[in-house]
């Protein structure tokens, strides 16, 4: 988790008070300075507490539930990634307009590619590249399960990771399979929008930021999917390496 407390040390220490915490069915959003989102996940063992602070979290300061990032629970962790991207300064004046696919279909076309998670654009992924491999923790048809990435990754020429890597702590793992002249894209909200991950053999990160928190909030309390929350308070960003 050294990439994660990277991020976690560059954050704004000053006493920022937390002044939402929602967790969603599909999205966690936390607001603090500003609004940050995460995926809601879940932890498969319900017999402890998957949220220790559970009704008190407000009462964190916005460092302090950051944290959470690093937590071993799946949930505090959702709250934690949540909570480091309402507080990243997102250099908007470096982002580019261009979606995942857009930018995974433009660095892949006939080469190997693996997908970490299976996002709705693998369908036609699969007619352009010359080979696709998805892995899924929950493998759908045509997926792979997600313990063969030692076997793909390296063939790989374009790979793309979502984002809630960070949330089950499988990034670092993920990224030193990665042959170093691979182009290496973070999908999703979950993915903080900051040039260190271009430190780490990261080269596009397409995230997003809250731009209206209570339209936002609203989606993320009624079981909106991204696909419903995005047109609703969240702009879609891309920042480049």
């Amino acid at each position: 988790m050294k990439i994660t407390e990277e991020i976690l040390s560059t954050l704004p220490d000053e006493g920022i008070p937390t002044r939402r915490v929602l967790i969603g069915a599909f999205w966690t959003l936390v607001t603090t300075k500003g609004s940050g989102l995460a995926s809601t996940f879940r932890d498969e063992d319900h017999h402890g507490p998957a949220v220790r602070e559970a009704g008190r979290l407000e009462e964190m300061g916005a460092k302090e539930l950051a944290r959470l990032a690093l937590s071993p629970s799946l949930l505090e962790a959702s709250v934690g990634m949540a909570a480091i991207n309402s507080l990243i300064e997102v250099e908007e004046e470096r982002c580019k307009k261009v979606n995942a696919f857009e930018l995974l279909a433009k660095k892949g076309e006939g080469k190997d590619i693996t997908i970490v998670g299976h996002f709705p654009f693998v369908p036609e992924l699969r007619k352009i590249a010359r080979e696709l491999f998805v892995l899924e923790k929950r493998p759908r048809e045509g997926d792979l399960e997600a313990d063969r990435a030692q076997e793909v990754i390296p063939r790989s020429q374009v790979v793309g990771i979502t984002g809630t890597a960070f949330i089950n702590h499988t990034l670092e793992d993920l990224l030193s399979l990665c042959p170093p002249d691979s182009f290496v894209v973070l999908i999703g909200p979950t993915s903080p929008l900051t040039p260190i991950l271009f430190d780490h053999g990261v080269d596009a990160i397409c995230g997003s930021r809250v731009i209206d928190e209570q339209e936002a909030a609203r989606y993320v309390a009624q079981g909106a999917t991204f696909r419903q929350l995005h047109p609703h308070g969240v702009r879609l960003l891309t920042l480049l390496k």
